[in-house]
């Protein structure tokens, strides 16, 4: 590739008025551009780090070049798309190789210029169009690629600032048929992706968001673009669009959820614009972009800087070292855990999950199914120690049944940890829901159990003969929808989960009026939906852990007065393990008792609304408490 110094063409800006209200947008001076030189390109980038510049084709491979256009290092090859990230020391560089029809990982030391042995993701079904990098707040890089027929893929190629010998495959994505393009905006975590007759588009980029997207700007008459949507660079809070047949840049604010059009800039003298890059300065944003039509390349300056957007703040992320097998049940089917100590043997206990569509799963510390009870639509269930029953000792677990709206009871084994199915206890309740149990000072069992409409009542249960019955003993009400809950035994409270008010103590004695105290309302801190509630307790130590759903994170609060706020974290992806993080996440439960290895300080057991890396059927994450206690600095 030959560069050749040419006079400046200029990039002439056509204002336009912004969406909102019509008032027109500052005006934009005009950039002055340099030529940077001639020479085919199938894309082209900044380097993340430092001045120099990358450029791919299929004729001389990818290219380290400086701010003048010279040649500095070389991969020999035929590629086509780029994008990079800072990782540790070196760079990350992503491109497709043509010859091996592979999307190529490759790291660069910024400083020596030297490339390593590039690592490769498989050959795909598709063929693949454009990629981009995205790094999260966790210093994860994961990798999208973007193909025919919408076809869509998100990969993790690094983590803890090193790249992944082999990329994990985190989930498929439903992309715009005519996607050639894509970029993300790291800090508000969203991915861009362009539909050429259609407009660009808007996604969630993290790798636990769900899947949805909004439009950026649509191609006339519905919006500004006059003819097609090519190529996009993005900064925090704007975006750069290529119209390619019109020969024009659009610009783009976010304002909120939404973008608006700031200004349209005609590039003038620019034939066959093919492809854009962009990175912000002190001044404003530094742009190259491509004339096909003369393979010449040009650099110029923007006067503008995009509003950054307000985000929320970046919580400190833990990682799961166990997960389950996933629940029999596709779909939203997997719900509420409750973990059963084995009094003799607590490296032999168990993991009981709802299996909200088909009944209960129960799983080992590694994480390996070893029981499963098809008993119908359990939705949440609660275990408790020390029940008489007939002439043994058992304990016992109790699961909402949405088929009855009735209490599914089971007694576990105290030496094996077997389940079996003791008794099935009516309720007046029209639409059973959430559950917790709580044994009184006096050795008695409880359960509470709630209805959509926010109503709770209280059984205590008793046996007869070999099986295990419930005498309805209180009854209360919340104003809206409650779900999860939980008893603190000693203090003989009751906490529930309004969700999507607040979550609220009560007194858990059954001749005590239900009066309410506020906890912590959903809020800055805890975001709607409320969903599971568990009790983290030791002799110094007693803590509410809450399921905040809306952000996929979990609160930490004291379980006394004045309830103080310790913080709150989020579960991430376990590269080395192969675990992806946890996300959507309906009931959790914790326990502090030692159940070796790296539960010593107990465990964490969350539910995962969304399995990937692979995506599958749902299931649950178990996380070493101790991890939970240095991310929140507790005591």
């Amino acid at each position: 590739m030959t560069f050749m110094f040419k006079h400046p063409p200029r990039l002439l800006p056509l204002l336009v008025c912004l969406a909102a209200g019509g008032v027109q947008a500052a005006p934009i001076s005009a950039p002055t551009l340099q030529p940077w030189g001639t020479g085919k390109a199938q894309a082209l980038s900044y380097l993340p780090t430092g001045n120099d510049r990358l450029a791919v084709s299929k004729r001389d491979g990818l290219r380290l070049l400086d701010a003048q256009g010279k040649t500095l290092s070389q991969i020999a090859g035929s590629f086509a798309g780029l994008d990079s990230r800072p990782l540790g020391d070196n760079v990350l560089v992503a491109s497709q190789d043509k010859g091996k029809q592979q999307v190529a990982l490759f790291s660069l030391d910024p400083k020596t210029r030297e490339w390593q042995t590039p690592t490769y993701l498989p050959k795909r079904d598709y063929a693949v169009n454009g990629v981009c990098l995205y790094r999260d707040q966790a210093s994860n890089v994961y990798l999208f690629t973007v193909g025919e027929e919408g076809k869509g893929e998100q990969w993790l190629v690094a983590a803890d600032s090193k790249q992944l010998a082999a990329p994990l495959l985190v989930r498929s994505l439903p992309m715009p048929p005519q996607a050639k393009f894509c970029q993300v905006e790291d800090a508000a975590q969203q991915l861009f992706v362009n539909e050429e007759n259609v407009g660009w588009w808007a996604y969630p980029a993290h790798a636990e968001s769900d899947v949805e997207r909004l439009p950026v700007a649509i191609v006339v008459p519905f919006g500004n673009v006059k003819k097609a949507a090519g190529a996009m660079a993005v900064v925090p809070g704007g975006v750069l669009g290529l119209d390619p047949e019109a020969a024009q840049l659009n610009l783009y604010q976010q304002q909120g959820k939404h973008w608006s059009p700031v200004a349209s800039l005609a590039l003038d003298g620019v034939t066959e614009p093919e492809h854009l890059a962009l990175r912000e300065t002190a001044k404003g944003l530094d742009v190259l972009v491509q004339d096909g039509a003369t393979n010449r390349l040009f650099e110029g300056a923007l006067n503008w800087k995009a509003t950054p957007v307000a985000l929320p703040p970046v919580l400190p992320v833990v990682k799961p070292l166990v997960q389950t097998d996933v629940v029999m049940s596709q779909g939203d089917a997997a719900d509420d855990p409750a973990i059963w100590v084995n009094p003799k043997n607590p490296a032999q206990s168990r993991v009981l999950g709802t299996n909200k569509q088909q009944g209960l799963e129960v799983y080992d510390l590694q994480g390996k199914r070893v029981q499963h009870l098809p008993v119908g639509r359990l939705n949440n269930v609660d275990v408790r120690p020390g029940f008489t029953l007939g002439a043994r000792t058992v304990d016992l677990a109790v699961a909402t049944n949405r088929d009855h709206n009735s209490l599914s009871v089971f007694s576990i084994d105290r030496a094996s940890g077997e389940l079996k199915a003791v008794g099935e206890i009516a309720t007046p309740v029209k639409d059973i829901y959430g559950l917790c149990l709580f044994k009184a000072p006096s050795g008695e069992i409880y359960s509470f159990a709630n209805d959509k409409d926010g109503t709770f009542v209280q059984h205590r249960l008793f046996a007869k003969g070999d099986q295990v019955q419930g005498e309805l003993v209180r009854q209360f009400k919340v104003a809206t929808q409650p779900e999860g809950c939980v008893a603190d035994d000693q203090r003989q409270r009751l906490f529930l989960g309004e969700e999507d008010v607040a979550v609220w103590a009560v007194d858990a004695r059954p001749d005590q009026p239900a009066t309410l105290t506020s906890v912590i309302k959903v809020g800055e801190q805890v975001h709607d939906d409320i969903e599971g509630l568990a009790l983290y307790q030791t002799e110094k130590d007693n803590y509410l852990v809450i399921s905040s759903q809306g952000n996929d994170s979990y609160v930490v609060v004291d379980a006394e007065p004045p309830f103080a706020l310790h913080g709150a974290f989020r579960v991430g992806v376990n590269a080395e393990a192969g675990i992806d993080g946890t996300s959507e996440t309906d009931g959790l439960d914790v326990t502090s008792a030692n159940l070796g290895g790296p539960w010593s300080k107990g465990m964490l057991v969350v539910q995962d609304g969304r399995k990937r890396m692979p995506e599958q059927a749902q299931n649950f994450k178990y996380i070493p408490w101790s991890e939970v206690a240095k991310a929140l600095r507790l005591p």
